[in-house]
């Protein structure tokens, strides 16, 4: 990725605290762009080699130079190098700080807050976005859905989680070049845990959250709980700005996570519930087919919000935001309400599809067990009649969370549809079938209240073809995203069309085309 300007190689180290273990003189080389990936290289790159689970990339170190590297950075000792070799500590946070550095630090020119947690952070993030163009802050935004630069909204690609350190400081930087003072990021755990984002320079760390999710990755709960906090304990090594830095953390009191989280906070926090008494709380929420309404109450005031979002889980992101913008940055209360309720709602979160048919159906992105579990108990306050359930899990992940899911549907859906998510290159009928089993053992019973259903596109036509008037068919795991992998083949998908497409057919009038994946015909 290129800047704005040139830097030389000594500099660009010169202002990190990146740990070097060798190095020999560096030379005033220009740098023109930054690489991890050494088929983007170009003359004058400097390539960092990143290890990784699948490839290495310091067996890629020849072809970056034949490529125009003009020195290259990794973690293993090597000699006789034709370009300069720095040996460094990690090369993922060195290629952090370096791009930070390359960029001029960004970070340091804006009010920066981060927003993580399992579930949640979209909608907290959006909410806080919106909140502070309500307030007339030029603010810009960078979520697993996209980023937002002043008018222009980028596409950040397909299954994206927060975006590499070169990508996102480039992002920033072109945010700082339109003017914006204020941004708001989503931070995955593998964001954090892979540095993605060190050298942004937090002033607010969010956290909604933290449940079962990515053990694949993080092996333990622990090590999953400790990448989340990173973004907390990042506070305390954010540079002095002479923009507002609040410094604060906040968290969420109703979270297993929050005495972990409260115990390695080094600023100050600020807690949040919607279960009782905090720093702020909600009383009074009220649901409605149409949204939520509640009280948001502090020791210094008591206001009325309401939001076309639907569930309890929303009145605690709505609170998080309002602890964000309020609480944290000093933006009135009444404001803050008024950009809670302007937010139409986020793509593939509780996103309800209408096509004129007598039951609900809405695309949720819920595709870990507390987030389906929470869309399930959302969806059964909406009606009284049967929740229709329809999701997968993914393949090459976190094998536990496949079974929890099933287990969690049996138990609160009245009939669930197990089907395709992603298997890549796992076998989808062995994915099927570990649920299957599961539900079965939460007792189910495979043909009367859960079904396999390989082709996801079928599934949503069977659960369609089932839903009476009053029903509520709901479709998880997807959400805002546009492919579907299988193999190493990224198909095109989108839920929500999918969904159109289904309901236009059994209503037998003019939609969308069913999207075609490798399933259809088995």
């Amino acid at each position: 990725m290129t800047g704005f300007f040139k830097q030389k190689l000594h500099q660009l180290f010169s202002q990190t605290p990146v740990k070097v273990i060798s190095q020999g003189d560096l030379p005033e080389i220009p740098v023109i762009g930054i690489s991890f990936d050494s088929r983007s290289v170009q003359p004058g790159f400097v390539f960092f080699a990143i290890g990784g689970e699948n490839s290495d990339g310091h067996d890629y170190i020849q072809e970056s130079i034949r490529r125009g590297a003009v020195a290259v950075v990794g973690t293993k000792t090597l000699v006789n190098l034709p370009v300069p070799y720095i040996q460094v500590d990690d090369s993922r946070q060195a290629l952090a700080y370096i791009s930070a550095a390359f960029y001029g630090f960004p970070g340091r020119h804006m009010t920066m807050i981060g927003v993580t947690g399992t579930d949640g952070k979209t909608t907290t993030s959006n909410m806080i976005y919106h909140i502070l163009l309500s307030a007339g802050l030029r603010t810009g935004i960078i979520s697993t859905v996209n980023a937002v630069i002043g008018d222009e909204v980028v596409d950040t690609g397909l299954h994206v989680t927060t975006p590499e350190a070169p990508d996102l400081q480039r992002y920033l930087s072109r945010m700082l070049a339109s003017g914006l003072t204020h941004v708001v990021l989503e931070a995955t755990s593998h964001g954090l845990a892979q540095h993605r984002v060190t050298g942004c320079e937090f002033d607010i760390g969010v956290v909604t959250n933290i449940t079962h999710e990515h053990l694949d990755y993080h092996k333990t709960y622990e090590a999953y709980r400790e990448a989340k906090g990173r973004l907390l304990t990042s506070l305390s090594s954010t540079q002095y700005k002479m923009v507002p830095s609040p410094r604060i953390s906040v968290i969420n009191a109703d979270d297993p996570s929050f005495e972990y989280l409260a115990s390695v906070t080094p600023v100050r926090k600020i807690a949040y519930s919607i279960k009782s008494e905090a720093d702020i709380w909600a009383e009074d929420i009220q649901h409605t087919p149409s949204g939520l309404h509640f009280t948001a109450v502090t020791s210094e005031f008591r206001q009325g919000v309401t939001s076309k979002l639907v569930g309890s889980y929303n009145a605690s992101n709505i609170l998080a935001a309002m602890a964000t913008t309020v609480l944290g940055l000093g933006i009135s209360p009444e404001e803050a309400a008024r950009g809670i309720e302007a937010l139409e709602g986020i793509p593939g979160r509780a996103e309800q599809i209408y096509l004129g048919q007598e039951f609900t159906s809405i695309v949720d992105f819920a595709h870990t067990p507390n987030a389906l579990k929470k869309i399930l108990e959302t969806t059964r306050e909406l009606t009284r009649g049967k929740v229709l359930a329809v999701f997968g899990s993914a393949g090459l992940r976190d094998r536990q969370k496949r079974r929890m899911m099933a287990e969690v549907s049996v138990g609160l859906a009245d009939l669930t549809f197990l089907t395709a998510e992603d298997p890549r290159t796992e076998a989808l009928e062995d994915i099927l079938a570990e649920m299957a089993e599961a539900a079965a053992g939460r007792g189910g019973v495979e043909g009367q209240n859960f079904w396999r259903i390989p082709d996801r596109g079928e599934a949503l036509r069977r659960a369609i073809r089932m839903a009476k008037p009053g029903d509520v068919v709901v479709s998880c795991g997807k959400g805002h995203e546009q492919s579907m992998c299988f193999g190493k083949v990224e198909y095109p998908w989108d839920d929500r069309t999918a969904m159109r497409a289904a309901i236009s057919e059994y209503l037998n009038i003019p939609g969308p085309d069913m999207p075609v994946l490798p399933t259809q015909s088995k």
